[in-house]
């Protein structure tokens, strides 16, 4: 989507979505401090699960975003404890992630989000995980340091296999790091594809056009029988079921 497609009606629901955005952040960011302090960190998960969705639900509303989950796995709810993985094209994804309501999931986000000291305080209070995407070794050692509190507290983890939202293709090449993640941990992978956002809002822009966005939530996948030596097969045919979401071929740049 380029901003040549939003009409004068997207960029003012745009602003005012940011601005509820932050104004709800701000409002309630000394709120969940104080909660989790009281808690010593352990209202994490009712932040998570309950209070993000009911903070960003408004924020989609404004924006005349029309946001639904879709489960398709037999127990028809979101399984746990896994490993979660996104799509990852879209400002868009930020909110969508939190709508989500992950059970138990905890966060894989870059380095340079703690530069701001809000996210900086409310990320290591919560146990989310800050990676240096740029350097692979200290991001691997960072992960396996938490492992650890994870399995103990049976912990979920999202990550986006893509890395960054800026990349080549609808569906970007894979990084191997969150199956490496899933096979110490014992997890499996839950593919979440997010429908809709990529054409509501792409790259890094912060406009974004009103209209529908689903967040798929599949059928886990086992990888318990994953190995050193059949693991790139196995992320192959993980990035082929994304592909096949999207309706794209291998090769499609968009």
């Amino acid at each position: 989507m380029s901003t040549t497609d939003l009409r004068a009606i997207d960029y003012v629901r745009s602003i005012l979505g940011m601005l509820v955005f932050f104004i709800i952040f701000l409002i309630a960011t000394p709120v969940i401090l104080a909660l989790l302090i009281i808690s010593f960190g352990r209202a994490t998960n009712l932040i998570v699960e309950q209070v993000a969705p009911l903070m960003v639900k408004p924020v989609l509303w404004i924006s005349g975003i029309d946001f639904s989950i879709k489960l398709h796995n037999d127990a028809n709810e979101i399984p746990h404890p896994a490993v979660y993985i996104i799509n990852h094209s879209s400002t868009v994804d930020l909110l969508t992630i939190l709508a989500l309501g992950l059970p138990r999931a905890r966060f894989v986000a870059k380095w340079e989000l703690q530069y701001n000291p809000i996210f900086f305080l409310l990320g290591h209070i919560t146990g989310q995980v800050f990676i240096k995407r740029q350097n692979s070794e200290r991001a691997v050692a960072t992960l396996k340091n938490v492992y650890k509190r994870i399995k103990s507290n049976e912990l979920s983890i999202l990550l986006a296999p893509e890395g960054s939202r800026k990349h080549p293709g609808v569906i970007g090449p894979f990084k191997k790091g969150p199956f490496h993640m899933a096979m110490d941990l014992d997890y499996p992978i839950v593919p979440i594809y997010f429908e809709g956002n990529r054409e509501l809002s792409s790259g890094g822009s912060l406009m974004v056009r009103a209209g529908k966005a689903v967040g798929h939530v599949h059928q886990q996948i086992d990888t318990s029988g994953w190995t050193a030596e059949n693991i790139d097969r196995h992320i192959a045919e993980v990035r082929q079921l994304y592909l096949n979401w999207a309706g794209v071929e291998d090769d499609d740049i968009v």
